[in-house]
């Protein structure tokens, strides 16, 4: 029997970066109407699609040109929500969908997390996943009272101390305490079954217990989507899936590699942790048709509106560039001031080399291709695109899958990949015919 891939659809961007004007993207809608929400929902599942998944960010991009003018005027990452309650509505609507949703250790208190979580849990029937990230943007940072970003390292410290706090809440309240017995009123008759953390470490001081009855999954499923070494070492701790960006097929076996490695050293079994490589497809009926659609990314948004995107992502003001420059000067000043050490400029780098000179023209028209996804969307039939999936899977070693990313139309797009990919993998028994589980921990563990 071959390995099965995991499907996931990440609706993080869906209605940013000039998406949201694509034809049969939003028709008759406009952002944050939920009922396009309800509507993906019920595609994917229909699709046997394992979770949605909403990345998040809670400022408006100002690090280019150190005003937030053009990504206000553009739409540029933001609006955002946040999407907590529309995942109560929308598993409503869904019986075995799961929801992935972001937090940041480094701005939030694990104790609430921990507590939201738990009660999401509950309502959708055990079918939560927790990303948790560590946050690279200054605008984010601005919002909870940080003049600058803390030292890359020190946020993934912070991080590994927050998932431990809140694995031990939610591990604090034994899964058979509760009885309710309606005859003698005791709703836990062993004490001892509730039990303090009491926590006491470099970032947080929390006593527990959680003051919440245990969820049907225990806790959610753990995302994390680390990419420097010291992003994969912690991911390597406590994450049951990893979030990956999709890079050429050789920098994506080793990172699955240096995971492996890490796992293994961390006393963890390599072959229970799947990567979900982020990918942005555009399925057609026809090669031809799909790569029409493809060339229209590239006119989404203004240059301006580019900027603004890279800068934000990266967390440095690309509107500082010299007339020329090498990508590995560039790189290394991005990584002193705390910035994202693997974001756009480290990808481009491994793209073209680190030791090349670019002019500014050169790095924006690269900088308007990572804008709109152009060059990170596959583009063709459904036949084509099972057959690149299928050799990035196993040659990343068959265990996990792959996250749909930022959809140029929606939910065009989303329906496309249910009626025609899905089936195509189906034939080729890459992909489920019926969820397993009752929970998304089962269901992403078969």
């Amino acid at each position: 029997m071959k390995p099965k891939m995991h499907l996931a659809f990440d609706l993080s961007w869906t209605h940013l970066e000039g998406r949201w004007r694509v034809p049969g993207s939003w028709t008759g809608r406009i952002y944050p109407d939920l009922s396009i929400y309800k509507e993906i929902a019920s595609i994917a599942e229909r699709g046997r699609i394992d979770m949605l998944f909403f990345g998040d960010g809670t400022g408006i991009p100002s690090t280019w040109r150190g005003s937030p003018d053009d990504a206000v005027k553009w739409g540029i990452g933001w609006p955002r929500q946040d999407m907590s309650p529309y995942i109560t509505a929308l598993s409503q609507v869904t019986q075995h969908l799961g929801f992935g949703i972001t937090y940041s250790s480094t701005f939030m208190h694990p104790y609430y997390v921990s507590r939201l979580l738990n009660s999401l849990d509950h309502i959708t029937g055990g079918r939560m996943a927790f990303n948790i990230v560590t946050s690279t943007r200054r605008a984010d940072a601005a919002n909870y009272g940080y003049d600058e970003l803390m030292e890359h390292n020190s946020r993934y410290d912070r991080m590994e101390e927050f998932v431990n706090i809140c694995k031990a809440l939610w591990a604090s309240v034994e899964p058979d305490a509760f009885v309710w017995d309606r005859e003698t009123g005791v709703v836990i008759p062993d004490p001892n079954k509730v039990r303090a953390i009491n926590h006491s470490g470099t970032f947080f001081k929390v006593k527990g217990p959680l003051s919440c009855v245990p969820s049907p999954q225990g806790r959610p499923v753990l995302i994390q989507a680390g990419g420097s070494p010291r992003g994969i070492k912690a991911s390597a701790q406590f994450a049951d899936c990893i979030f990956a960006a999709f890079k050429p097929r050789q920098m994506n076996i080793k990172h699955r590699a240096e995971l492996d490695a890490e796992l293994k050293a961390a006393g963890r079994d390599p072959s229970k942790v799947g990567i979900l490589w982020d990918l942005i497809l555009i399925v057609g009926e026809t090669s031809e048709e799909a790569k029409r659609r493809k060339e229209k990314l590239l006119t989404a948004i203004p240059l301006e509106a580019a900027g603004a995107f890279i800068s934000h992502q990266s967390g440095y003001d690309f509107s500082k560039l010299p007339a020329r420059f090498k990508l590995k000067d560039l790189n290394a000043e991005i990584a002193a001031t705390n910035a994202s050490p693997v974001g756009f400029v480290h990808q481009l780098g491994l793209h073209l080399g680190q030791d090349i000179e670019l002019t500014r023209e050169e790095f924006f028209e690269h900088g308007m291709k990572a804008a709109t996804g152009y060059n990170h969307t596959i583009a063709g039939s459904a036949e084509e695109i099972a057959d690149f999936l299928e050799e990035e899977f196993e040659a990343t070693g068959s265990r996990g899958g792959f996250m749909i990313a930022h959809p140029q139309a929606s939910p065009r797009d989303l329906l496309n990949v249910v009626d025609f990919l899905v089936p195509e993998l189906q034939r080729r028994g890459r992909f489920r015919t019926e969820y397993t589980g009752k929970t998304l921990m089962e269901n992403l563990a078969a």
